[in-house]
């Protein structure tokens, strides 16, 4: 076993004494990681992130290890920067494990059907855009996807605004602008977790920090979506959505009080409980509204089983996931939930990701990098400006949003550190520039999901995803102005009275 205080002292040894780095060869691992992301999902299309990106990702980190050996940066050096890069992130993969879980009983109580059906039930003719938008966020919200929420309620709202003779780019840009809204701020979505990670920021004070540029960018959104919405003229009425209502209702006891579990975790969160407890005590009351709420759904889902079927679902569910059939195909894909189990992929994704990072540190070669960028960044601006411009090409170049946020948000996280900043500006950036523009890359795997999904054009519902062009701009808007920029001495400071 590796003493690593002796590998902490080595490495800044070794890192000091290593000769002037070519900044050439300090890019070439940048370079071929990204060419081989870009073929590997050309190769494997939206299974890329089965398992195959990141052994490319840990491939690369091997060849950088190669390099660092060659160059004089001994393995232990390197093994303590990877042992030491990864133990920063491990908070959040505890978080990913419990979001897993917690997404899968929030299905199960209820919870997630209950706001599908108050969402579905917003729906007027006049008011399509915003209600539309406002469901999908909702939705987002709770199970923590934009991809799961555009292929369900998403898929339904298409029909709908369609029978109100409603343009098809209007529809989708509602649609996505709502998805990923609700994706970018929930708890539970991989994304979200992922940009709190790579960059070492808490995961309630990402969340809380990008709701500054979020917020305003969504309230505009919707401003936009009431003004289209106004301004159409439609010779239909209404639409009968009672199958979808109905197929919820024979299924899920549905009842107000199931919006407890995220009324509960939320007030946690405000009173800053720690994300793991806050989100723990989530898990536990969706487990009791589960066995008080959904006796009937149980009492079917016992038939499946010999003996000790209620702790096999209750734990299956935790663990694996859950299945819940209805009568409406459309809402099998949504109540749907992979459990812990479903999170192992993104785990092992932020894993490889800290891993080649912890390398690129050791051996020198992504200092070599910032320092070439440091010229750039001469100014807050700039530095942002640089983050959003390296999410967008690095979105895409490797069609990947999840890319777009992990290698970002290593690169730059020691320049962000060095010049006095605060991670949640970086974490911000990572979402609010690589999460939202896949979606508007016909090539790159949302683009062209969301396309095939709801049956619209890429560049049709582009101009209509106001949320996700609007984002962009709002953090680059806040980071000109210097409005909201957190300092590590204010994180510090309120550290300090917060023990005081």
């Amino acid at each position: 076993m590796t003493d690593n205080s002796n590998s902490a002292a080595s490495r800044d040894g070794d890192t000091q004494n290593n000769p002037s780095m070519p900044l050439l060869l300090a890019l070439f691992p940048v370079i071929a990681l990204i060419a081989a992301l870009s073929w590997n999902v050309y190769v494997y299309g939206d299974d890329a992130l089965g398992g195959s990106s990141q052994m490319i990702i840990i491939l690369i980190t091997g060849l950088v290890g190669a390099i660092g050996l060659y160059r004089g940066v001994a393995w232990g050096t390197q093994q303590a920067s990877i042992v030491d890069t990864i133990g920063n992130a491990m908070p959040s993969i505890l978080i990913l494990l419990l979001v897993g879980a917690l997404a899968s009983i929030w299905l199960l109580c209820g919870t997630v059907p209950v706001l599908v059906y108050y969402g579905v039930k917003l729906l007027n003719p006049t008011i399509f855009l915003v209600a539309a938008c406002i469901a999908c966020a909702l939705t987002s919200l709770v199970s923590g996807s934009s991809w799961s929420t555009a292929a369900t309620i998403g898929v339904a709202m298409v029909g709908v605004g369609r029978a109100l003779e409603i343009p098809d780019g209007m529809i989708g840009g509602a649609i996505i602008s709502g998805s990923y809204f609700g994706d970018k701020v929930s708890p539970l979505s991989d994304t979200t977790n992922l940009a709190a990670a790579v960059t070492e920021t808490p995961l309630f004070d990402h969340i809380k920090y990008l709701f500054l540029t979020t917020g305003p960018s969504f309230l505009i959104s919707l401003v936009a979506f009431a003004f289209l919405g106004f301004n159409i003229e439609t010779t239909s009425s209404g639409v009968d959505v009672s199958n979808v209502l109905g197929a919820i209702d024979e299924r899920f006891n549905i009842t107000l009080w199931l919006l407890l579990p995220p009324v509960i975790t939320l007030g946690l969160i405000v009173r800053r409980v720690a994300a793991i407890p806050a989100l723990f005590v989530g898990v536990i009351v969706g487990v009791i509204c589960t066995l008080i709420f959904q006796q009937a759904l149980l009492a079917d889902l016992l038939n499946d089983y010999a003996q000790y079927g209620l702790y096999k679902i209750v734990m299956g569910t935790l663990f694996a996931g859950i299945d819940i059939t209805t009568s409406n195909v459309m809402l099998n894909d949504l109540f749907s939930a992979s459990g812990m189990k479903g999170m192992l992929s993104t785990i092992w994704l932020i894993l490889a990701a800290m891993a080649f990072g912890g390398v690129m540190e050791a051996t020198g070669m992504l200092n070599r990098i910032m320092d070439s960028i440091k010229s750039l960044a001469s100014s807050f601006f700039s530095l942002v400006a640089c983050t959003a411009g390296t999410c967008f090409v690095t979105n895409v170049s490797t069609s990947d949003q999840y890319i777009s946020v992990a290698i970002p948000g290593r690169m730059y996280a020691g320049l962000y550190k060095e010049k006095g900043y605060a991670s949640e500006n970086l974490s911000r950036t990572l979402e609010d520039t690589g999460t939202v523009t896949s979606v508007l890359i016909p090539w790159n795997t949302c683009g062209a999901y969301h396309a095939a999904v709801l049956g619209i054009g890429t560049f049709a519902y582009l101009p209509y995803c106001f949320f996700n062009l609007l984002s962009p701009l709002m953090t680059l808007l806040f980071a000109w102005f210097m409005i909201k920029i957190k300092r590590i001495d204010d994180v510090e400071e309120s550290a300090e009275a917060i023990s005081a």
